[in-house]
């Protein structure tokens, strides 16, 4: 707010105050592991195909549960394999595009049959578009033995398979939205081995 005030014209205060900042400890430890990531397809394919393929998705790509409740019918492209998410519309505003898994593009298809490209791909069975999944995702966690996992956590996961699968830090930040290094650091990803790929390596993989 100091700095708006000085850059307004005409500025309202002369000089920038130096307010020192705190510390951030909001780093989140721990991994999904197999066992657990294998029992939360089963349990969340129980609740519905709808958060068997958010979680699938999740999983895979890192990306935000506000990004896929907004994601509509017209940004998937099956034939391609591609989903895209808008520039303006992700909390960074850069765009992104990724190719579909195979896991993934099974559980979108039929996600987009027999809709229109203004839909949302992620509704529930009266077709009404996802919007509070707290208790589900809280059922399904709990079943699971994984009762304080939070949705937000399946980026850190996909970080590191991501990484573990040699695709390049550059690509692996553009994939998930991270758009500064030190916020990247946050989700204390580690390499376990190998060396990561270049960005020009991954060819069509990913996109910004």
């Amino acid at each position: 707010m100091f700095s708006l005030a000085r850059q307004s014209t005409p500025a309202k205060i002369n000089a920038v105050p130096y307010i020192a900042m705190l510390k951030e400890n909001n780093i989140r430890t721990g991994f999904l592991e197999g066992k657990q990531h294998d029992s939360l397809v089963t349990e969340t394919g129980k609740i519905g195909l709808w958060l068997r393929a958010m979680f699938e998705v999740g999983y895979t790509y890192g990306w935000r549960h506000e990004e896929l409740l907004d994601l509509r019918l017209r940004q998937v492209d099956i034939s391609a394999g591609t989903i895209r998410l808008e520039p303006g519309t992700t909390k960074n505003d850069q765009g992104r595009e990724v190719s579909m898994t195979l896991p993934v593009k099974a559980l979108l298809s039929q996600r987009v049959h027999g809709k229109t490209a203004d839909d949302y791909v992620f509704t529930r069975e009266d077709g009404e578009p996802v919007r509070d999944f707290r208790g589900s995702w809280a059922k399904v966690c709990e079943e699971s033995r994984v009762p304080d996992l939070l949705f937000h956590d399946l980026r850190r996961a996909a970080a590191r398979n991501l990484r573990r699968a040699g695709v390049a830090e550059g690509v692996i930040m553009k994939i998930g939205g991270w758009k500064t290094r030190s916020v990247f650091e946050r989700y204390n990803i580690v390499s376990q081995g190998g060396h990561p790929r270049r960005d020009d390596e991954l060819g069509g993989e990913a996109a910004a």
